[in-house]
């Protein structure tokens, strides 16, 4: 999604910042507060056509950008997100050590947090952070003549980081650093430490021969190339998590023909007629995928959700919702699991699209990058 306003002068940020906070205010329960609030804003506003969050504004308003997220089929647990406030790192030093924090405290040995780290807004005069990964954690991948090794979604990336120097085993699964950059400076590139990374070897429950390919995937989805809306203001770095539906990884990052098109390795090993599409020999590979990621992050003790039960968690979702008062609005191609489409009632609903604040918005790629 992209921000309906990503520049406020200083009428459109007071009337941002009014609608969040009497939204938030009414919420938490404070409406009392509301109004004295307003016009501590409303002044800073006049004055530098800035202001600061307060912890809890921070913390709630994160809370309503994934409850915004159209795209996310997650949006039951918004309420349980772990916000950690960043705001006062700005060297690209601080903000690597502050990343590490994230992805452990996240992975917390498997029992995955809902978690999200704020660094400073956008202020002019002020230098912004900018994180260059997709996601904190994301696998190399390498143009080669007899195609990509790893990841392709990640060749860019990986290109961008070999010419400065970084160097690796060239896997498959081989962790990229962290590309940090602060204001105009050079970025500057971080190892993530093997002890902070929790990655789970995949294998089948039936299949003997399915750990012999060698699968793995990490535990812990972290999203950090989007911009964080709340109530006028912008933070350009706020990497965040849940945990991961099955189908991500399954029918998407290893199902994909332009990711790691493991169908017909896999097909292959289950024997099937692969000359025409009407034996379904896709759609039994990527059962076959999908219940050895299931079944390999049960058996490490990682937090993961088939997409039956995370419909049936966005049907409680809507109902909580609609209890509040609240509409839900949705991207239903996006919400609509990869397998199974039309047994989720989700297939059945339409929901509209509107795009509201406070919420998460993607950010062009930079330069390198594109």
């Amino acid at each position: 999604m992209h921000s309906p306003a990503s520049t406020y002068g200083p009428r459109d940020r007071y009337e941002a910042a009014e609608n969040f906070l009497r939204q938030c205010y009414k919420e938490l329960g404070r409406e009392g507060d509301v109004e004295s609030r307003l016009k501590e804003v409303w002044t800073s506003i006049g004055r530098q056509n800035h202001y600061v969050h307060t912890t809890a504004e921070l913390e709630h308003g994160a809370k309503m950008a994934w409850r915004n997220s159209n795209r996310c089929i997650g949006r039951y647990f918004w309420d349980s997100l772990h916000v950690l406030d960043r705001r006062g790192i700005d060297t690209a030093q601080g903000v690597y050590n502050a990343l590490i924090e994230h992805i452990d405290f996240a992975t917390n040995d498997g029992n995955i947090r809902p978690t999200i780290s704020v660094f400073p807004p956008a202020v002019r005069g002020n230098q912004q952070v900018r994180i260059w990964n997709h996601q904190l954690l994301r696998y190399a991948g390498y143009e080669t003549e007899n195609g990509v090794i790893g990841d392709p979604n990640s060749v860019a990336l990986t290109d961008y980081c070999r010419s400065r120097g970084w160097s690796s085993q060239r896997t498959d699964f081989d962790i990229l650093p962290l590309v940090i950059q602060v204001g105009d400076k050079t970025p500057e590139l971080f190892e993530i430490p093997d002890d902070v990374v929790m990655e789970v070897p995949l294998s089948h429950p039936n299949y003997q021969w399915f750990s012999d390919l060698g699968l793995q995937w990490y535990a812990v989805p972290i999203i950090s190339d989007m911009r964080l809306e709340i109530g006028g203001l912008q933070y350009p770095a706020a990497p965040f998590n849940g945990w991961y539906m099955g189908t991500e990884i399954g029918s998407r990052n290893f199902g994909d023909v332009d990711r790691y098109d493991m169908l017909p390795t896999v097909a292959d090993q289950l024997g099937l007629d692969t000359s025409t599409d009407r034996t379904l020999w896709k759609d039994e590979a990527l059962a076959v995928l999908n219940q050895a990621v299931l079944h390999s992050f049960e058996k490490q003790g990682v937090r993961i959700v088939d997409h039956h039960n995370a419909a049936e968690q966005f049907k409680r979702f809507e109902q909580e919702e609609r209890e509040a008062g609240r509409k839900v609005t949705g991207e239903r191609s996006w919400l609509l699991p990869p397998n199974a489409s039309s047994t989720v009632h989700i297939f059945e609903n339409t929901y509209e699209n509107e795009i509201r604040t406070p919420n998460f918005f993607y950010r062009e790629d930079p330069p390198p990058l594109q």
